[in-house]
Protein backbone atom coordinates (compact mmCIF):
# COMPACT_ATOMS: atom_id res chain seq x y z
CA UNK A 1 0.00 0.00 0.00
CA UNK A 2 3.46 1.93 -0.17
CA UNK A 3 2.55 2.74 -3.41
CA UNK A 4 -0.62 4.90 -4.06
CA UNK A 5 -0.79 8.00 -6.10
CA UNK A 6 -2.67 11.07 -4.80
CA UNK A 7 -4.03 14.11 -6.71
CA UNK A 8 -5.67 17.22 -6.13
CA UNK A 9 -7.43 19.01 -8.77
CA UNK A 10 -8.51 22.37 -8.79
CA UNK A 11 -11.59 22.14 -7.92
CA UNK A 12 -10.58 20.47 -4.93
CA UNK A 13 -11.66 16.41 -5.47
CA UNK A 14 -8.79 14.72 -3.84
CA UNK A 15 -7.85 11.19 -5.98
CA UNK A 16 -6.08 8.57 -4.51
CA UNK A 17 -5.21 5.43 -6.36
CA UNK A 18 -3.30 2.23 -5.63
CA UNK A 19 -2.63 0.04 -8.53
CA UNK A 20 -2.30 -4.17 -7.96
CA UNK A 21 -1.20 -5.68 -11.62
CA UNK A 22 -1.87 -9.13 -10.71
CA UNK A 23 -5.50 -8.95 -11.00
CA UNK A 24 -8.43 -7.98 -13.16
CA UNK A 25 -10.89 -6.12 -11.14
CA UNK A 26 -10.95 -3.22 -9.15
CA UNK A 27 -13.15 -1.16 -5.84
CA UNK A 28 -13.73 2.74 -6.56
CA UNK A 29 -15.26 4.54 -3.43
CA UNK A 30 -16.49 8.24 -3.05
CA UNK A 31 -16.26 9.34 0.16
CA UNK A 32 -17.72 12.03 1.72
CA UNK A 33 -16.32 13.55 4.71
CA UNK A 34 -19.60 13.72 6.53
CA UNK A 35 -21.98 12.00 9.05
CA UNK A 36 -24.69 11.45 11.81
CA UNK A 37 -21.81 13.64 13.71
CA UNK A 38 -22.31 16.44 11.23
CA UNK A 39 -26.10 16.21 12.58
CA UNK A 40 -28.43 17.71 14.84
CA UNK A 41 -31.05 16.33 17.11
CA UNK A 42 -33.89 17.97 14.39
CA UNK A 43 -32.38 16.13 11.37
CA UNK A 44 -30.66 12.85 12.38
CA UNK A 45 -30.33 10.29 10.23
CA UNK A 46 -30.36 12.79 7.22
CA UNK A 47 -26.97 11.25 5.76
CA UNK A 48 -28.02 7.80 5.95
CA UNK A 49 -31.53 8.42 4.60
CA UNK A 50 -30.16 10.82 1.52
CA UNK A 51 -27.59 7.91 1.20
CA UNK A 52 -30.30 5.46 -0.06
CA UNK A 53 -32.36 8.32 -2.08
CA UNK A 54 -28.92 9.10 -4.15
CA UNK A 55 -29.88 5.11 -5.67
CA UNK A 56 -33.61 6.50 -6.41
CA UNK A 57 -32.62 8.09 -9.50
CA UNK A 58 -30.75 11.06 -11.16
CA UNK A 59 -31.60 13.49 -13.83
CA UNK A 60 -29.88 11.27 -16.74
CA UNK A 61 -30.78 8.11 -14.69
CA UNK A 62 -33.30 5.82 -13.27
CA UNK A 63 -32.74 3.71 -10.19
CA UNK A 64 -33.38 0.65 -12.17
CA UNK A 65 -31.02 2.23 -14.66
CA UNK A 66 -28.37 2.80 -12.15
CA UNK A 67 -28.41 -1.00 -11.12
CA UNK A 68 -28.73 -2.33 -14.56
CA UNK A 69 -25.94 -0.27 -16.20
CA UNK A 70 -23.25 -1.84 -13.23
CA UNK A 71 -24.90 -5.00 -13.00
CA UNK A 72 -24.71 -5.67 -16.78
CA UNK A 73 -21.28 -5.60 -16.61
CA UNK A 74 -20.81 -8.14 -13.46
CA UNK A 75 -20.05 -5.41 -11.10
CA UNK A 76 -22.05 -3.70 -8.41
CA UNK A 77 -22.69 -0.91 -6.54
CA UNK A 78 -23.43 -0.17 -2.45
CA UNK A 79 -22.88 2.15 0.20
CA UNK A 80 -22.66 3.23 3.75
CA UNK A 81 -22.77 5.59 6.53
CA UNK A 82 -21.37 5.56 9.75
CA UNK A 83 -20.95 8.60 11.96
CA UNK A 84 -18.01 9.90 10.44
CA UNK A 85 -18.17 9.35 6.72
CA UNK A 86 -20.37 8.46 3.34
CA UNK A 87 -18.96 6.28 0.76
CA UNK A 88 -20.37 4.88 -2.51
CA UNK A 89 -18.41 2.52 -4.73
CA UNK A 90 -18.36 0.01 -7.11
CA UNK A 91 -16.44 -3.37 -7.67
CA UNK A 92 -16.02 -4.48 -11.17
CA UNK A 93 -13.61 -5.69 -14.04
CA UNK A 94 -11.06 -3.33 -14.81
CA UNK A 95 -12.10 -2.48 -18.58
CA UNK A 96 -15.05 -1.16 -16.43
CA UNK A 97 -14.15 1.08 -14.13
CA UNK A 98 -14.62 4.30 -16.35
CA UNK A 99 -19.09 3.33 -16.86
CA UNK A 100 -18.49 2.70 -12.61
CA UNK A 101 -16.83 5.83 -12.18
CA UNK A 102 -19.61 7.95 -14.65
CA UNK A 103 -22.65 6.44 -12.92
CA UNK A 104 -21.14 7.23 -8.99
CA UNK A 105 -20.22 10.88 -10.89
CA UNK A 106 -23.89 10.97 -11.97
CA UNK A 107 -25.62 10.10 -8.38
CA UNK A 108 -23.29 12.66 -6.05
CA UNK A 109 -23.79 15.26 -8.33
CA UNK A 110 -27.50 14.96 -9.78
CA UNK A 111 -29.77 13.72 -7.57
CA UNK A 112 -33.60 14.18 -8.17
CA UNK A 113 -35.17 13.26 -4.40
CA UNK A 114 -39.03 13.15 -5.78
CA UNK A 115 -41.15 13.39 -3.33
CA UNK A 116 -42.85 10.12 -3.78
CA UNK A 117 -39.52 8.50 -3.81
CA UNK A 118 -38.71 10.07 -0.51
CA UNK A 119 -41.96 9.22 0.79
CA UNK A 120 -41.64 5.73 -0.18
CA UNK A 121 -37.65 5.85 1.10
CA UNK A 122 -38.79 6.94 4.16
CA UNK A 123 -40.48 3.38 4.92
CA UNK A 124 -38.14 1.20 3.48
CA UNK A 125 -35.64 3.25 6.32
CA UNK A 126 -38.18 3.07 9.33
CA UNK A 127 -38.63 -1.08 8.31
CA UNK A 128 -34.63 -1.20 8.37
CA UNK A 129 -35.20 1.11 12.12
CA UNK A 130 -37.21 -1.53 13.64
CA UNK A 131 -35.30 -4.26 12.31
CA UNK A 132 -32.69 -2.71 14.34
CA UNK A 133 -35.38 -2.36 17.66
CA UNK A 134 -35.82 -5.87 16.78
CA UNK A 135 -31.98 -7.14 17.18
CA UNK A 136 -31.48 -6.61 20.41
CA UNK A 137 -27.47 -7.36 19.77
CA UNK A 138 -27.69 -4.20 17.80
CA UNK A 139 -29.69 -2.02 19.63
CA UNK A 140 -27.67 -2.45 22.78
CA UNK A 141 -24.90 -0.77 20.87
CA UNK A 142 -27.29 2.30 20.04
CA UNK A 143 -28.39 2.53 23.63
CA UNK A 144 -24.83 2.63 24.73
CA UNK A 145 -23.25 5.05 22.49
CA UNK A 146 -26.18 6.86 23.05
CA UNK A 147 -25.47 7.25 26.49
CA UNK A 148 -21.90 7.75 26.66
CA UNK A 149 -21.90 10.11 24.42
CA UNK A 150 -24.74 12.09 26.15
CA UNK A 151 -24.45 15.89 25.27
CA UNK A 152 -22.63 15.23 22.00
CA UNK A 153 -23.97 14.94 17.97
CA UNK A 154 -21.78 11.37 18.39
CA UNK A 155 -24.57 9.95 20.79
CA UNK A 156 -27.30 10.58 17.74
CA UNK A 157 -27.98 6.90 16.15
CA UNK A 158 -26.93 6.66 12.10
CA UNK A 159 -30.71 5.84 11.37
CA UNK A 160 -31.98 8.51 12.74
CA UNK A 161 -35.88 8.57 14.08
CA UNK A 162 -38.94 7.55 13.15
CA UNK A 163 -40.12 11.65 13.38
CA UNK A 164 -37.15 12.53 11.29
CA UNK A 165 -37.79 10.44 8.69
CA UNK A 166 -41.32 11.14 8.05
CA UNK A 167 -40.54 14.71 8.03
CA UNK A 168 -37.80 15.02 5.41
CA UNK A 169 -38.89 17.29 2.46
CA UNK A 170 -37.01 17.65 -0.88
CA UNK A 171 -35.80 20.83 0.24
CA UNK A 172 -33.98 19.63 3.09
CA UNK A 173 -32.20 16.77 1.14
CA UNK A 174 -31.07 19.51 -1.37
CA UNK A 175 -29.94 21.81 1.50
CA UNK A 176 -27.95 19.20 3.29
CA UNK A 177 -25.85 18.05 -0.13
CA UNK A 178 -25.66 21.74 -1.35
CA UNK A 179 -23.39 21.83 2.38
CA UNK A 180 -22.04 18.84 2.60
CA UNK A 181 -21.19 16.85 -0.82
CA UNK A 182 -18.76 19.59 -2.09
CA UNK A 183 -15.64 18.88 -3.70
CA UNK A 184 -13.36 19.64 -0.99
CA UNK A 185 -15.13 17.03 0.86
CA UNK A 186 -14.99 14.31 -1.48
CA UNK A 187 -11.96 11.72 -1.77
CA UNK A 188 -12.00 9.31 -4.67
CA UNK A 189 -9.84 6.46 -3.85
CA UNK A 190 -9.52 3.13 -5.83
CA UNK A 191 -7.74 -0.03 -5.52
CA UNK A 192 -6.76 -2.74 -8.17
CA UNK A 193 -6.23 -2.78 -11.64
CA UNK A 194 -6.52 0.92 -11.77
CA UNK A 195 -4.72 3.52 -13.80
CA UNK A 196 -3.97 7.32 -11.52
CA UNK A 197 -4.00 8.95 -14.82
CA UNK A 198 -7.39 7.59 -15.77
CA UNK A 199 -8.75 8.61 -12.79
CA UNK A 200 -7.75 11.85 -12.76
CA UNK A 201 -9.32 11.89 -16.34
CA UNK A 202 -12.18 11.18 -15.25
CA UNK A 203 -13.04 13.36 -12.42
CA UNK A 204 -12.13 16.09 -15.20
CA UNK A 205 -14.98 14.58 -17.26
CA UNK A 206 -17.70 13.50 -15.20
CA UNK A 207 -17.65 16.23 -12.56
CA UNK A 208 -18.35 20.15 -13.21
CA UNK A 209 -15.74 22.62 -12.20
CA UNK A 210 -18.24 24.75 -9.71
CA UNK A 211 -18.44 22.83 -6.34
CA UNK A 212 -16.13 23.85 -4.08
CA UNK A 213 -18.26 25.24 -1.14
CA UNK A 214 -17.14 26.12 1.68
CA UNK A 215 -13.82 24.80 2.90
CA UNK A 216 -14.57 21.26 4.66
CA UNK A 217 -14.43 21.29 8.97
CA UNK A 218 -11.28 21.03 10.79
CA UNK A 219 -10.53 18.51 12.85
CA UNK A 220 -9.20 20.30 16.02
CA UNK A 221 -8.09 17.10 17.71
CA UNK A 222 -9.26 18.99 21.16
CA UNK A 223 -11.11 16.24 22.85
CA UNK A 224 -15.31 15.39 22.43
CA UNK A 225 -17.57 17.30 25.38
CA UNK A 226 -19.68 15.69 26.62
CA UNK A 227 -22.21 15.35 29.83
CA UNK A 228 -21.10 12.52 31.72
CA UNK A 229 -23.40 9.61 31.58
CA UNK A 230 -24.55 6.95 34.34
CA UNK A 231 -25.97 2.96 33.94
CA UNK A 232 -28.92 2.48 32.55
CA UNK A 233 -31.38 0.28 32.12
CA UNK A 234 -33.64 -0.65 28.69
CA UNK A 235 -36.61 -2.71 28.83
CA UNK A 236 -36.84 -5.10 26.14
CA UNK A 237 -38.64 -8.55 25.88
CA UNK A 238 -36.04 -10.66 25.52
CA UNK A 239 -35.07 -14.10 26.47
CA UNK A 240 -32.05 -13.37 27.53
CA UNK A 241 -30.41 -9.81 28.95
CA UNK A 242 -28.09 -7.93 26.64
CA UNK A 243 -25.13 -6.24 28.64
CA UNK A 244 -22.64 -3.64 27.73
CA UNK A 245 -19.94 -2.64 30.41
CA UNK A 246 -17.61 0.28 28.95
CA UNK A 247 -16.40 3.57 28.44
CA UNK A 248 -14.82 6.22 25.81
CA UNK A 249 -10.95 5.89 25.41
CA UNK A 250 -8.59 7.11 22.65
CA UNK A 251 -9.83 7.99 19.40
CA UNK A 252 -7.44 7.55 16.36
CA UNK A 253 -5.60 10.09 16.29
CA UNK A 254 -3.66 8.90 20.41
CA UNK A 255 -0.93 6.60 19.44
CA UNK A 256 -2.17 5.07 22.97
CA UNK A 257 -4.98 3.70 20.51
CA UNK A 258 -3.20 0.83 19.06
CA UNK A 259 -2.17 -0.10 23.14
CA UNK A 260 -6.13 -0.23 23.70
CA UNK A 261 -6.78 -2.20 20.63
CA UNK A 262 -4.06 -5.05 21.40
CA UNK A 263 -5.01 -5.20 24.89
CA UNK A 264 -9.20 -5.95 23.73
CA UNK A 265 -7.56 -8.80 21.64
CA UNK A 266 -6.09 -10.26 25.16
CA UNK A 267 -9.36 -9.71 26.79
CA UNK A 268 -12.18 -10.72 25.01
CA UNK A 269 -11.12 -11.09 20.71
CA UNK A 270 -11.18 -14.71 20.19
CA UNK A 271 -11.77 -18.15 21.48
CA UNK A 272 -8.70 -17.54 23.37
CA UNK A 273 -9.05 -15.00 25.30
CA UNK A 274 -9.58 -13.91 28.91
CA UNK A 275 -12.66 -13.45 28.66
CA UNK A 276 -14.16 -16.42 25.96
CA UNK A 277 -12.46 -18.85 28.27
CA UNK A 278 -13.28 -17.21 31.96
CA UNK A 279 -17.13 -16.63 31.30
CA UNK A 280 -17.98 -19.22 28.67
CA UNK A 281 -15.34 -22.35 28.08
CA UNK A 282 -15.02 -22.94 32.29
CA UNK A 283 -18.67 -21.27 33.83
CA UNK A 284 -20.74 -22.08 30.79
CA UNK A 285 -23.13 -19.13 31.25
CA UNK A 286 -22.97 -17.10 27.95
CA UNK A 287 -22.53 -17.55 24.36
CA UNK A 288 -21.25 -14.25 22.75
CA UNK A 289 -19.04 -12.51 25.06
CA UNK A 290 -16.33 -9.83 23.49
CA UNK A 291 -14.76 -7.04 23.44
CA UNK A 292 -15.18 -3.91 21.49
CA UNK A 293 -13.27 -1.10 20.23
CA UNK A 294 -15.25 1.16 18.39
CA UNK A 295 -12.83 4.43 16.94
CA UNK A 296 -13.46 8.04 15.65
CA UNK A 297 -11.03 10.54 14.84
CA UNK A 298 -10.89 12.17 18.40
CA UNK A 299 -12.48 9.29 20.38
CA UNK A 300 -13.68 5.15 20.68
CA UNK A 301 -15.64 3.26 22.65
CA UNK A 302 -14.08 0.15 24.19
CA UNK A 303 -16.13 -2.48 26.43
CA UNK A 304 -17.54 -5.79 26.90
CA UNK A 305 -20.88 -7.19 25.18
CA UNK A 306 -22.41 -10.53 26.59
CA UNK A 307 -25.89 -12.12 26.60
CA UNK A 308 -26.98 -14.49 28.98
CA UNK A 309 -29.80 -15.93 31.35
CA UNK A 310 -30.91 -12.87 33.57
CA UNK A 311 -30.20 -15.24 36.42
CA UNK A 312 -26.49 -14.71 35.22
CA UNK A 313 -26.14 -11.44 34.36
CA UNK A 314 -24.59 -10.75 38.29
CA UNK A 315 -21.91 -13.59 38.16
CA UNK A 316 -20.55 -12.60 34.88
CA UNK A 317 -20.53 -8.99 35.51
CA UNK A 318 -18.71 -10.07 38.28
CA UNK A 319 -16.29 -12.28 36.52
CA UNK A 320 -15.20 -9.97 34.12
CA UNK A 321 -14.59 -7.45 36.74
CA UNK A 322 -12.21 -9.98 38.38
CA UNK A 323 -10.54 -10.27 34.89
CA UNK A 324 -9.75 -6.38 35.24
CA UNK A 325 -8.83 -6.73 38.04
CA UNK A 326 -5.49 -9.42 37.40
CA UNK A 327 -5.04 -6.91 34.33
CA UNK A 328 -4.22 -3.89 36.72
CA UNK A 329 -2.60 -6.18 38.97
CA UNK A 330 -0.04 -8.17 36.93
CA UNK A 331 1.81 -7.96 33.69
CA UNK A 332 0.53 -10.27 30.86
CA UNK A 333 2.88 -12.93 29.85
CA UNK A 334 5.13 -12.75 26.86
CA UNK A 335 3.33 -15.54 25.43
CA UNK A 336 -0.19 -13.85 25.36
CA UNK A 337 1.47 -10.48 24.20
CA UNK A 338 2.73 -12.23 21.58
CA UNK A 339 -0.24 -14.23 20.59
CA UNK A 340 -1.95 -10.97 20.77
CA UNK A 341 0.25 -8.96 18.12
CA UNK A 342 0.28 -11.72 16.11
CA UNK A 343 -3.74 -12.25 15.85
CA UNK A 344 -4.30 -8.28 14.96
CA UNK A 345 -1.09 -8.34 12.40
CA UNK A 346 -2.48 -11.45 10.59
CA UNK A 347 -5.77 -9.99 10.69
CA UNK A 348 -4.52 -6.80 8.98
CA UNK A 349 -2.68 -8.60 6.15
CA UNK A 350 -5.28 -11.10 5.75
CA UNK A 351 -7.71 -8.15 5.26
CA UNK A 352 -5.19 -7.14 2.14
CA UNK A 353 -6.51 -9.82 -0.21
CA UNK A 354 -9.56 -7.94 -0.93
CA UNK A 355 -9.21 -4.79 -3.01
CA UNK A 356 -12.40 -2.89 -1.79
CA UNK A 357 -10.84 -3.51 2.04
CA UNK A 358 -7.22 -2.27 0.90
CA UNK A 359 -9.51 0.70 -1.11
CA UNK A 360 -11.28 1.32 2.65
CA UNK A 361 -8.42 1.55 4.58
CA UNK A 362 -6.23 3.91 2.20
CA UNK A 363 -9.08 6.22 2.47
CA UNK A 364 -9.74 6.04 6.32
CA UNK A 365 -5.86 6.91 6.20
CA UNK A 366 -6.19 10.09 4.71
CA UNK A 367 -9.52 11.22 5.87
CA UNK A 368 -7.64 10.64 9.74
CA UNK A 369 -4.38 11.40 9.05
CA UNK A 370 -3.87 13.26 5.88
CA UNK A 371 -1.46 10.77 4.78
CA UNK A 372 -1.07 6.85 3.04
CA UNK A 373 -0.30 5.19 6.52
CA UNK A 374 1.74 2.27 5.72
CA UNK A 375 0.80 -1.27 7.07
CA UNK A 376 4.46 -2.04 7.97
CA UNK A 377 3.79 1.34 9.89
CA UNK A 378 0.85 -0.18 11.60
CA UNK A 379 2.38 -3.70 12.36
CA UNK A 380 5.36 -1.78 13.94
CA UNK A 381 3.52 -0.06 15.72
CA UNK A 382 1.58 -3.24 17.10
CA UNK A 383 4.95 -4.85 17.52
CA UNK A 384 5.96 -2.07 20.09
CA UNK A 385 3.25 -2.05 22.70
CA UNK A 386 5.00 -3.89 25.81
CA UNK A 387 3.74 -5.95 28.90
CA UNK A 388 4.17 -2.20 30.60
CA UNK A 389 2.01 -0.45 28.11
CA UNK A 390 -1.00 -3.09 28.63
CA UNK A 391 -0.42 -3.08 33.08
CA UNK A 392 -0.29 1.29 32.43
CA UNK A 393 -3.56 0.86 29.78
CA UNK A 394 -5.44 -1.20 31.98
CA UNK A 395 -5.08 0.97 35.33
CA UNK A 396 -6.44 3.94 33.25
CA UNK A 397 -9.34 2.36 31.81
CA UNK A 398 -10.51 0.16 34.30
CA UNK A 399 -10.57 3.20 37.11
CA UNK A 400 -13.38 2.86 39.53
CA UNK A 401 -16.55 3.94 38.22
CA UNK A 402 -15.07 5.26 35.11
CA UNK A 403 -17.19 2.10 33.82
CA UNK A 404 -20.91 2.70 32.55
CA UNK A 405 -23.20 -0.44 32.21
CA UNK A 406 -26.09 -0.96 29.78
CA UNK A 407 -28.24 -3.59 30.36
CA UNK A 408 -31.11 -4.45 27.46
CA UNK A 409 -33.94 -7.26 29.61
CA UNK A 410 -37.13 -7.43 30.32
CA UNK A 411 -36.25 -7.33 33.77
CA UNK A 412 -34.65 -4.11 35.54
CA UNK A 413 -31.59 -5.63 36.92
CA UNK A 414 -30.23 -2.18 37.57
CA UNK A 415 -33.47 -1.41 39.34
CA UNK A 416 -32.88 2.27 37.25
CA UNK A 417 -35.35 2.45 34.12
CA UNK A 418 -34.08 4.06 31.22
CA UNK A 419 -36.39 7.42 30.85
Amino acid sequence: MENVKITQLSNGITILTERITHIKSFSLGFWFNVGSRNETAENNGISHFIEHMLFKGTQHKSAKRIAEEIESLGGYLNAFTSKEHTCYYGRGLSQHIEKTFEVLADMVQYPLFKPADITKEASVVIDELYDIEDNPEELIFDKFENNIFNGNSLALPIIGTEKNLRSFKQNDLFKYVKGNYTFNNLYIVASGKVEHDDLVRYAERYFESANQGKPAAEKNGQGVKLNGSSDLYVYKETQQSHVIIGRTTFGFNNKHRIGVSVLSHILGEGSSSRLFQCVREKNGIAYQINTFLNSFYDISTFGVYYSTNDKYVGKALNLIENEFKKLKRKKVSDRELKKAKEYLIGNILMSLESTTNRMMRIAQSFIYFNKIKSVNETIKQIEKVSREDILELSNQLFEDNSLKKVILSSKNLLLQKAA
